[in-house]
């Protein structure tokens, strides 16, 4: 009876073996993953595939209504010169014959005119937001209302803020030159955007006052982090001000120097509407960036090919601002409790 007890007992199903995928829909470690995919399907579909399809296009002599052939790096070699032109032009500068880079003169000039722009902007931006963000954080009077107006700058959108710029640079209704006429400091109009050297000073100045705000309340907020009490123990020892700054306040801000920086470099390096809408990149190409510039050939000149090399000749540049940007934030370890590698 017993054996026929057992034999009419259905069998147990055989358990299935457990897969790489049952364990990485259960493992904790692959829930950052799970959760990040959209985030990182987002970037893929509209950052790597368009920065993917410009890197391509670069290499081909694609236009405006029509498709293009690859033609290798002879987009590179019309804007920067052959390995046979930089020989000569070596040859030639050593001798001390030609000065001129090879390739396209405006292409230089525009890198130029962009390490320049970059430079001159984003360290005036930091000295000025950083001496901003220290007033900010002492107690002083209306502060909260100070801090509002601080933003006024880089709220308004940009379009704007240039146009204002493109009255208050006038050639005949500038502010600056009526009232210097006014003070009997001058006596004609000045041409700002119709010199080179005065065109550069301006564009300069008005990526300055939008971008002080970014990087003084950035500071501002690293500030507010910073204990009171090694602040008042400094003080006790007898440290001066510079040396509270130099021994306190620079070494804890510096990962976020670090950050804000390199979004700061980043922005300037990219800016596009300021320029276009104040110059055009002229006088002379005098204000051209690289970005403008490569709009200029790519969607008015209707060489899609060209911009798109211009557009990628800009990757090296950025990409050595990151990586300055990451080796800073290396070296600041200890912050954190690790060793300086």
């Amino acid at each position: 009876m017993v054996d026929i007890a057992l034999k009419s007992m259905p069998a147990k199903r055989s358990m299935r073996d457990t897969t790489a995928w049952d364990r990485c829909k259960v493992n904790r470690d692959w829930l950052g993953f799970w959760f990040m995919l959209p985030a990182m399907g987002f970037l893929i579909l509209f950052l790597a595939y368009p920065l993917g399809l410009g890197v391509w296009m670069s290499f081909t002599d694609i236009r405006i209504g029509r498709g293009g052939a690859y033609i290798g790096a002879e987009n590179y070699e019309w804007l920067i010169g052959t390995s046979t032109d930089w020989y000569e032009w070596l040859v030639n500068f050593i001798a001390g014959r030609t000065h001129s880079l090879p390739g396209d003169s405006i292409f230089w000039l525009s890198v130029f005119n962009t390490i320049l722009y970059t430079s001159v902007a984003s360290v005036i931006k930091f000295a000025v937001g950083l001496y901003l963000a220290l007033l900010l954080n002492q107690h002083i009077p209306f502060k909260a209302m100070i801090r509002a107006m601080v933003l006024i700058p880089f709220i308004v959108p940009t379009v704007l803020s240039a146009l204002a710029f493109w009255w208050i640079f006038d050639a005949q209704f500038s502010i600056i030159s009526w009232s210097l006429r006014q003070l009997g400091l001058i006596d004609h109009n000045i041409n700002f955007l119709g010199d080179a050297n005065w065109a550069r000073a301006s564009v300069i100045f008005a990526n300055i006052w939008r971008g002080v705000p970014f990087v003084a309340i950035t500071l501002l907020a690293g500030l507010q982090t910073v204990q009171p009490s090694l602040y008042e123990a400094a003080t006790i020892d007898g440290a001066t001000r510079w040396q509270l700054f130099r021994h306190i306040t620079f070494p804890l801000l510096t990962p976020i120097i670090a950050v804000v920086m390199t979004f700061s470099v980043l922005f300037t390096f990219t800016d596009f509407q300021l320029i276009w809408a104040m110059t055009r990149g002229g006088p002379v190409n005098a204000t051209h960036l690289m970005a403008t510039l490569s709009y200029q050939r790519a969607i008015i000149g209707g060489n899609l090919g060209e911009g798109a090399a211009i557009s990628t000749a800009m990757i090296p540049f950025l990409l050595a601002a990151i990586m300055v940007s990451w080796f800073g934030l290396q070296r600041r370890k200890w912050q954190h409790g690790e060793a300086n590698d």
